[in-house]
């Protein structure tokens, strides 16, 4: 996985990969559990057995486990059928790339010995966006937890009313996105300490989190 651009320490950037043919790559709550802690476990300094693992403990248990130096921070992510989402910065030299080569390659390997497969889950190389400032940074952190909203409705964006307060409690209690980690002020995959501190209350993210939902003419 060779990149041109290396990425840098104390830079942000949006990673994010879906299906080879836009295939679903989640398809039940254990695929979901299943990627979410190789967030966590995959995200080490050391080389950590992690099939071993996930082989003697329960979902909770695995993010109580010592896994050594983090690779990243990761500041939000998010998983759909067919595709995710993470917000991360390397804390080592190489980390990034290190870390979703790990993720991918874990989580892969799980799926093909699962449905009895072979060959690329993936469609490539994850793919990267750098967050040059505040500005983009704020609003991926807020576009990366707003993707459960097609879920519920694909025509989400321009509506009004009570659909929306709908759409706001959905997204708000997705299990499978930080945005709970946020919400509940109790990060375990997530770093928020390593990112910029846009929200100073839970109140001020709710609010934030509404404005973008509400907005009429979200990209």
């Amino acid at each position: 996985m060779i990149r041109k651009v290396p990425f840098v320490q104390s830079e942000f950037y949006h990673l994010y990969n879906r299906g080879v043919d836009k295939r679903k790559i989640f398809s039940s709550s254990k695929d979901y559990g299943r990627f979410m802690m190789l967030l966590y476990l995959c995200n080490s300094t050391l080389d950590v057995r992690v099939a071993d693992i996930l082989k003697s403990s329960a979902f909770e248990e695995v993010f109580l486990r010592e896994r050594g130096d983090p690779l990243v921070a990761i500041g939000a992510f998010c998983l759909m059928p067919n595709h995710f989402h993470v917000l991360a910065t390397p804390l080592v030299d190489g980390g990034l790339t290190k870390f979703m080569l790990k993720l991918e390659t874990g989580y892969s390997m799980y799926f093909n010995k699962k449905n009895t497969r072979s060959g690329s889950l993936f469609q490539g190389p994850f793919r990267s966006e750098h967050a040059g400032d505040d500005l983009y940074l704020k609003y991926l952190f807020s576009y990366i937890h707003l993707n459960p909203a097609k879920l519920k409705d694909p025509n989400w964006k321009g509506r009004v009313g009570a659909k929306r307060n709908t759409l706001r409690q959905f997204v708000e209690t997705y299990p499978y996105s930080s945005l709970t980690e946020y919400l509940s002020n109790s990060p375990v995959i997530t770093s928020p300490k390593s990112f910029p501190n846009y929200f100073y209350s839970r109140a001020e993210l709710k609010a934030h989190i509404t404005d973008w939902l509400f907005l009429k003419d979200y990209p």
